[in-house]
């Protein structure tokens, strides 16, 4: 391995390292000979994340780089190895010799011809005999992937490989934040997100060297995973159900205004019609969730601003969210005043409650969701403070 000015580094090897005794010589040992064989200008770093075991000084004596990350989590040491990296490019593997180090000439060539992110993929490649649990394998790659490519448009198969690669320049564009397991999944993500261009290199998966249990856990990393996809995407967690739910109860509540409806030996009618209401009180709840929860994205650096999101707020500001959300509310009162008037044409009395929910159950509905309209359009108002600068505040 060559050791030139720090400045001249081409490649950093970084390898998160959490009790890794067993195999972490093996791989920084491939990683020298892969170096040195093919000329490489580079580095190996050894990120660890609080070993008891001796793997630091086993990584000392081998020649790499070891650094200290003190915050816990497969996300943290993966982070705190970049940063401290000194090369143009960074080439990221776990260090339980499950992957082959001597072999990442695929992965140089993809970075050096311009890819940001290089992905390896163990379903293209090979997948060993005991080298993955079968409901890894068969359920939770593939499912998570494919949610991943649904959800996000990812151009990859294998989303949650270990052994990837990364710009050091576009890794600043994209800029993880998470700690633990999910810490894979929001690199490919956001890397999607800034239209970054990523690659996949097929590649062999091995059984790993160690006596000890991994440190992945299945059910509660799988569940990290989907959960961060869910909470990084509104527009499958909020928007799509919460249209789904305003458009049928929309459709519903329209449909019961006239008058009950027989389908059959089936009778809808006003108790239809009030869960239809609520329907789209919820359903309008959810989008305006998606709303929230995009734009305090975008203002915390957690996504890019979508192309159409400048245009949106060009039209859509909070007066018109305060005028929109008033004539609801005024229109909803108007119906519950005629529902009120009715009410008083027969001396208070009794009234027949097919007849007069077509008039309660719509009106509360519109009163509501005009209540809702205005008081969202100032909490949106607030979130969207922070994209204008000083100089537009007088």
């Amino acid at each position: 391995m060559t050791t030139p000015d720090p400045d001249e580094l081409e490649l950093s090897i970084v390898m998160p390292c959490l009790n890794e005794a067993e195999t972490l010589g093996t791989c920084i040992a491939k990683a020298r000979r892969f170096l040195a064989d093919h000329g490489v200008c580079g580095e190996i770093v050894v990120a660890d994340n609080g070993s008891h075991d001796g793997s630091q000084a086993i990584a000392a004596r081998l020649g790499a780089r070891v650094v200290e990350v003190r915050e816990r989590g497969y996300g943290s040491a993966l982070h705190g190895g970049i940063r401290a990296a000194r090369g143009r490019y960074v080439i990221l593997g776990d260090a339980d010799d499950s992957y082959d180090f001597s072999d990442l000439g695929p992965f140089l060539a993809r970075l050096r011809a311009g890819d940001a992110l290089v992905m390896g993929n163990r379903f293209r490649g090979r997948i060993l005999p005991g080298a993955m649990p079968w409901l890894h394998r068969f359920v939770g790659n593939p499912l998570l992937s494919a949610l991943g490519r649904l959800f996000f448009r990812v151009p990859v198969g294998d989303f949650h490989c270990g052994l990837r690669a990364v710009n050091r320049a576009a890794y600043e564009t994209i800029a993880p934040r998470t700690a633990g397991m999910e810490y894979a999944s929001e690199m490919v993500i956001k890397a999607t997100l800034a239209k970054l261009r990523i690659g996949e290199v097929p590649i062999v998966l091995h059984p790993d060297g160690r006596s000890r249990r991994p440190h992945l856990r299945t059910w509660r990393d799988g569940w990290r995973h989907l959960r961060f996809m869910l909470l990084f995407s509104p527009r499958w967690l909020f928007l799509m159900p919460g249209t789904a739910l305003f458009g049928v109860g929309l459709a519903a509540s329209l449909w019961l205004l006239a008058g009950g409806r027989q389908v059959g030996p089936v009778e809808f009618d006003i108790h239809t019609l009030l869960v239809a209401g609520l329907a789209c009180l919820l359903g309008y709840q959810l989008i305006v969730f998606a709303l929230f929860t995009t734009v305090f994205a975008i203002h915390e650096g957690l996504a890019p601003m979508p192309a159409y999101f400048e245009r949106v707020f060009q039209y859509v500001n909070l007066e018109l969210g305060i005028a929109f959300g008033f004539l609801a509310a005024l229109a909803g009162f108007g119906v519950l005043l005629a529902a009120v008037w009715s009410w008083s044409a027969v001396g208070f009395g009794d009234l027949d409650p097919r007849e007069t929910m077509r008039q309660v159950i719509p009106g509360s509905i519109l009163l509501v969701l005009g209540i809702q309209t205005v008081f969202s359009s100032f909490f949106l108002s607030t979130l969207g403070l922070r994209r204008r600068g000083p100089e537009e505040g007088s």
